[in-house]
């Protein structure tokens, strides 16, 4: 997985990594067993244990609950796992155990659950093996049985087939249900800004900030234009010399007199966009934000208006360092994008321009904030007189995504208020595309634009997506199941929960 850190840039502070996931592991056997065969049980719980290490290797806290073998310590087990605030269980099947022995302690967890058949050897020796040594390899016994049970009991699983050590497969799926489980707590904790309003008229971006809480845990920090204001105005000129230096090591600057729509990068705008880009940093501070979204009309170049305009830079680097930003008050597209940079894909706010019917492939981007750590190059400002649709004008950030693998993921909400996610794999490709002061890239998606297009269409999408580096719609999933919301994939394999 290549992290949007490693990029050879600086942007002030390093981005966020998802909160370490929280898991609750457990083994399982059958109490019945351990007067019958001698040392049976402390074989089981040294690989119960061996299992543990390896989880807690990957970069999760470990709730243990050892080695369970009756209903009642599944229960106590189940119990705890709640308690304890776990974002996922791991049922190792040590040896068989009944299901219904099992079975309260993922209930009582009320989370998902990942079912670990995973041997201690490859194969065994079947001459010389007795009973015992059996029963110390029996996972695959039992796990079929659990299975059944936890359908039928309506407990979300996955299954992991393998063997404990030297199984490059079994622990590179786990590894990414640990990795989901961290992204899952991160969006339950998220506080997501929103300032301003959502951009008149846009009906596919309106959001119920109730339906964001209760089913994604996520806060949503209602503020208001003057919120910033007051801390871009407390900005003292040393802080904005550095976000001035800072802003200068990043970029290139547009050459106004080779380009027909830029004009001169002034002082005055350069200082205004670092002084606003301080705001940001301290807006985001005080209210301990994970991510913002934001949108004001202004009027008549009020100083309402200045600020709304002024945003792009600094918000622009709020998201390379793992606060993603997205314009017009799109609520459901920062959850996107949340997801997306806490995968360390980046998720940079983007929408779909034109389709290419002579070489086959879609340019989508965006005005506004882009996230810059995984641009093609170095991102470029470009000052503008006037805004695409909307009203203000100074310094705008344009870039395009990183050639080579990419995802894009758009969250709508379907008819009955249910949050939905919609993702398709791609390739960012080579080309020349527009320069109007906006990110905007050449994206092919395997299939040609049109049936993309009209599949993608078929979705019920808003008009935004998060876009971000490398393919990752197998992790996607694993989050969408771990936070209970529906996923569509277009162009590839079938969506679904």
């Amino acid at each position: 997985m290549t992290s949007t850190s490693d990029r050879g840039l600086s942007f002030g502070t390093d981005p966020r990594p998802a909160p370490r996931a929280r898991v609750g592991v457990f083994g399982i056997g059958l109490e019945a067993y351990w007067p019958q065969f001698a040392g049976l049980r402390e074989r089981c719980e040294g690989y119960q244990r061996r299992v543990e290490e390896k989880v807690e290797e990957l970069g999760a806290e470990v709730v243990s609950a050892g080695l369970v073998d009756t209903a009642q310590k599944a229960r106590a087990a189940g119990e705890r796992f709640k308690r304890e605030d776990v974002d996922l269980v791991l049922c190792h099947a040590v040896t068989y155990a009944t299901s219904s022995q099992v079975l309260p302690a993922v209930q009582e967890a009320g989370v998902p659950c990942l079912l670990l058949a995973l041997q201690p050897v490859k194969a065994l020796d079947y001459e010389n093996t007795d009973t015992a040594e059996w029963l110390a390899n029996c996972s695959a016994c039992c796990a079929p049985e659990l299975a059944g049970a936890f359908t039928r009991s309506r407990v979300p699983y996955d299954t992991v087939t393998g063997t404990i050590d030297d199984d490059e497969r079994a622990w590179s799926q786990i590894a990414a249900w640990v990795r989901a489980a961290g992204v899952a707590r991160a969006l339950r904790r998220a506080r997501i800004g929103f300032l301003g309003h959502t951009y008149p008229g846009m009906l596919d971006l309106y959001t119920d900030f109730t339906m964001v809480h209760a089913q994604l845990g996520a806060h949503v920090e209602v503020l208001e234009i003057e919120d910033l204001g007051v801390r871009v105005d407390a900005a003292t000129d040393e802080e904005v010399a550095a976000k001035r230096a800072e802003i200068e090591a990043m970029f290139d600057f547009a050459d106004p007199s080779a380009d027909p729509i830029a004009g001169p990068i002034e002082d005055e705008s350069m200082d205004f966009s670092a002084r606003v880009a301080v705001g940001l940093d301290r807006l985001c501070a005080d209210f301990e934000l994970d991510g913002l979204t934001y949108y004001y009309r202004g009027l008549n170049e009020n100083e309402a208006e200045r600020l709304g305009a002024g945003v792009i830079v600094g918000n622009s680097l709020l998201t390379a360092r793992g606060i993603p930003t997205s314009g017009e008050g799109d609520l459901k597209t920062n959850v996107a994008q949340l997801i997306l940079d806490r995968l360390g894909a980046g998720g940079s706010y983007t929408e779909y321009y034109a389709l290419d019917f002579a070489e086959d492939f879609i340019l989508m981007g965006h005005d506004g904030p882009g996230h810059i750590a995984i641009a093609e190059g170095r991102p470029t400002l470009r000052a503008l007189k006037l805004y695409h649709g909307k009203r203000g004008f100074g310094l705008s950030v344009e870039f395009k995504v990183r050639y080579g693998p990419v995802t894009i993921l758009g969250c709508t909400q379907t008819a009955d208020g249910r949050l939905k996610l919609i993702a398709a794999e791609g390739e960012s490709i080579p080309g020349p595309t527009f320069k109007i002061g906006n990110t905007n890239s050449r994206l092919r998606f395997g299939l040609e634009p049109a049936p993309f297009f009209d599949a993608w269409c078929a979705e019920g999408p808003t008009h935004h997506v998060a876009l971000g580096v490398g393919h990752r719609i197998e992790e996607i999933r694993r989050v969408a199941r771990l936070l209970d919301i529906e996923l569509a994939v277009v162009g590839g394999s079938e969506g679904g929960r």
